[in-house]
């Protein structure tokens, strides 16, 4: 009898969620494909007409992947971070709480919200980069599983942001000060080959190194990392962020007064 409410309502908190995001969908889906199309015009037709190749490829070829890893990484993160908060500072999460309702569940239909959005998100735009360059396929299976975990990873960081924020501006610092320079460094614009050799150590310690590169493999079969070791470290952040949002909600941290 408990599988059945738990499918139930994690079911519910996954519509709810992108139910959410749709109904302000001019908000959430077309601001994305915006400016991913600015990113296009000015660093691939512009700048990257310059620069000519890079890995072998158009500069344009190179960026695409990682543009559409970024807009996957922001939307992911920012979904869930604030519908968690707002559940929480309306004190709706605290039903679910106190609901028969696992706590898994719960981390469940946030992060699947998250991922929903993302998905769509990267989706619209690929599409877009479809006007500027012709996209090639090298590996699907490598696209999926890359940005899946990529997707999942960051709507769990975005819960674990709101579990500890204090007010709607706390959920502001974490992209600002940790994720726009992670993803600015994490070889959207540029292969890491190309820095000293100092700097290539140190870009190793950057997770979303690993997402871009193994994303990019998956299109141009172009990556600075080795393609399972990208999946490795994600499936081992997975992890690590899934058991610590799961004991921090048991234990009400930032949820229960």
């Amino acid at each position: 009898m408990r599988n059945p409410i738990y499918f139930t309502a994690l079911k519910t908190i996954w519509i709810k969620e992108c139910t959410r995001f749709l109904r302000i969908w001019v908000q959430t889906l077309v601001p994305p494909a915006i400016t991913m199309t600015l990113y296009f015009i000015i660093f691939g037709s512009l700048i990257g007409s310059r620069i000519g190749e890079m890995g072998g490829v158009s500069y344009m070829e190179f960026i695409v992947p990682g543009l559409i890893m970024m807009s996957v990484i922001t939307n992911a993160y920012s979904n869930v971070a604030s519908s968690f908060f707002s559940a929480k500072f309306q004190r709706n999460l605290e039903e679910m709480l106190v609901a028969p309702v696992a706590n898994i569940t719960i981390i469940l239909g946030y992060v699947g919200g998250g991922v929903a959005r993302a998905l769509l998100v990267a989706i619209i735009v690929t599409l877009v980069s479809g006007f500027f360059v012709p996209l090639q396929i090298q590996s699907i299976a490598m696209i999926i599983a890359t940005v899946i975990l990529t997707a999942t990873l960051f709507a769990l960081g975005g819960l674990l942001n709101a579990m500890f924020a204090k007010s709607f501006d706390d959920i502001s610092i974490i992209p600002t000060f940790v994720l726009t320079p992670l993803t600015y460094l994490g070889g959207v614009f540029y292969s890491i080959t190309l820095l000293p050799s100092f700097w290539q150590a140190v870009s190793q310690f950057n997770p979303i190194i690993y997402m871009v590169n193994g994303f990019r493999y998956g299109f141009i079969g172009v990556s600075d990392i080795q393609p399972m070791v990208a999946i490795a470290v994600l499936l081992v952040f997975n992890a690590v962020f899934f058991t610590l949002a799961w004991y921090l909600l048991k234990r009400g941290t930032g949820v229960r007064t």
